[in-house]
């Protein structure tokens, strides 16, 4: 299972970031993906998550009407798109999937916003 992050960096306040997750080496469409992020001198939290058909989400109270999950099954990929970004999202996001009683993180995404 690998899952790899991309789509980070520095933005300003308000403006838009998207992430990905490519997730090969499993089958992606049967489970659940979320993103996570962690501050510095922060527990990482759950961001967003989307069902395995992309039929359900779930936000973090935070992010709610500013970031979207979704995900491209045929592509074995989930996207966050970020918007009006404020200083406080500033964070590394990570990828995760759990498989059974395995959790799987990918490496993470470092995301600054800042003028």
């Amino acid at each position: 299972v690998q899952l790899v992050e991309s789509g980070g960096g520095l933005v300003q306040p308000g403006g838009p970031l998207r992430l990905s997750c490519a997730a090969p080496g499993f089958t992606f469409s049967r489970y659940t993906m979320n993103w996570y992020r962690q501050a510095p001198g922060k527990v990482r939290g759950l961001v967003a998550a989307i069902t395995s058909d992309g039929g359900g989400t779930n936000y973090a109270g935070s992010v709610k009407g500013r970031f979207t999950i979704s995900r491209d099954n045929a592509r074995n990929t989930v996207y966050l798109q970020m918007n009006t970004l404020k200083p406080e999202d500033t964070a590394v996001y990570y990828c995760y999937v759990r498989i059974g009683t395995d959790n799987y993180w990918g490496q993470g995404t470092q995301v600054t916003v800042s003028s």
